[in-house]
């Protein structure tokens, strides 16, 4: 048997480099744990359980009608108390998951945006029996026979924020390279935009497209290359939406919805005699007259006609403000962060929920044309509602860990 090699003995410097090493991982992982028991950020959540209460309010206002004659039990409150379980179950997942140290969610970063990329197949491969198809469009995924659905795409938002955020908190100064900063995200972002413009689903895309510009921006790249970015992307997804012939007459209607005001424009007539039927004040909680099977999607993307009509001017610049005051606080927590994780994590939350926000608002006002996306913690969709509040809770982790001379 050969004689074993005899380890050199360690030198006094090797020693000590170890032993320090040693210190300042058990330094880090006393402060992670002092970290992890930090107050969540009380005014953000204030803000996500105000927009959350008062979205179901409306919901059960814009809803009942449709529930009463849709629903095979002709129960006016059937929509509402879907919304509200899940709105339930949304909430204590957000505050379950604000208690968890965010840094866990790296692990998820890979896994999460193969298994987003896997199910937006699945939605487009032909006769799946599980893709739903609604008003021309397949969106969803679903068991045959029950009413749990939910959209591929609203886990690809989150896949994206989470692996955008792990991956560019780790390259640093190498993001301002062509190569490491701007072409894996690029190829990234097309991809996704692309599978979910195919369904089609462009307001999906622009959101992907949007929340990953914005955090290739933070993460230090350059705005030429964001502006080429998106221009890249755009111009496939373009392409892939005239492929299809996708959106051609809806933009047309836009432009002049009154032109066929009975059938192609009908929908969007009909939100704007809501929005001009509730003037300043509105006409009352409860009282709207388009809900009552005049306006299509007057519960999901079009609730926002409904609050205008009933609220007035006035409700609806207050919804509004919520809405603003949500989207500054998540970027006031991200600047406070303690970490570039955290930060682009919070920006890529934000971003997603300021965008949707906008385009929602806009398509409904006809400052857009129709893209067929909901208004976050309003529309009916209890899958939607659900994610949109764990997403929350990513935000009020981050928040936990911010300095306590900072957390005010």
């Amino acid at each position: 048997m050969p004689q074993q090699q005899r380890r050199r003995p360690m030198s006094r410097e090797e020693a000590r480099a170890r032993e320090e090493r040693r210190r300042r991982q058990l330094e880090k992982e006393q402060e992670s744990r002092e970290l992890a028991r930090g107050p969540i950020d009380l005014p953000f959540l204030v803000l996500v359980l105000l927009l959350t209460g008062i979205g179901l309010i409306m919901l059960l206002s814009a809803s009942f009608p449709s529930a009463y004659y849709e629903t095979e039990g002709k129960n006016p409150m059937s929509y509402f108390i879907r919304q509200a379980i899940f709105a339930a179950m949304g909430i204590a997942a957000m505050l379950m998951i604000g208690k968890i140290n965010y840094q866990r969610f790296r692990a998820l970063a890979k896994p999460l945006l193969f298994l987003s990329i896997i199910l937006l197949v699945l939605v487009l491969i032909p006769h799946n029996p599980i893709a739903i198809t609604r008003n021309h469009a397949t969106r969803w995924l679903g068991i045959p026979g029950t009413s749990l659905q939910f959209q591929p795409s609203e886990i690809a938002k989150v896949a994206v924020v989470v692996y955008f955020a792990e991956s560019i908190a780790k390259k640093k100064d190498k993001m301002r390279t062509f190569r490491y900063g701007i072409l894996p995200y690029a190829i990234w972002l097309v991809v996704l935009a692309a599978l979910v413009g195919l369904e089609p689903h462009l307001s999906g895309a622009i959101l992907i497209m949007g929340a990953g510009a914005v955090m290739m921006l933070v993460g230090g790249i350059q705005w030429g290359w964001v502006l080429g970015a998106i221009g890249a992307a755009g111009g496939l997804l373009y392409v892939v939406l005239s492929v299809i012939g996708y959106n051609a007459s809806r933009i047309q209607m836009w432009r002049d919805p009154w032109q066929d005001a009975a059938d192609k424009g009908y929908q969007m007539v009909q939100s704007l005699l809501a929005i001009g039927s509730g003037g300043l004040l509105g006409v009352g909680l409860g009282k709207s007259r388009q809900k009552f099977l005049y306006l299509p999607e007057e519960h999901n993307d079009f609730i926002f006609a409904i609050v205008c009509e009933e609220l007035g001017l006035i409700g609806a610049s207050v919804i509004m403000l919520l809405f603003a005051a949500l989207i500054l606080r998540g970027f006031w927590i991200a600047l406070h962060a303690r970490d570039r994780f955290g930060s682009l994590l919070v920006v890529g939350i934000t971003t997603l929920i300021g965008l949707q926000t906008f385009l929602n608002i806009a398509v409904v006002t006809g400052l857009l044309p129709t893209t067929g996306i909901s208004l976050p913690f309003f529309s009916y969709g209890g899958t939607a509602l659900s994610i949109q509040l764990a997403e929350m809770g990513i935000v009020l982790s981050v928040s936990r860990q911010m300095k306590p001379t900072k957390a005010g």
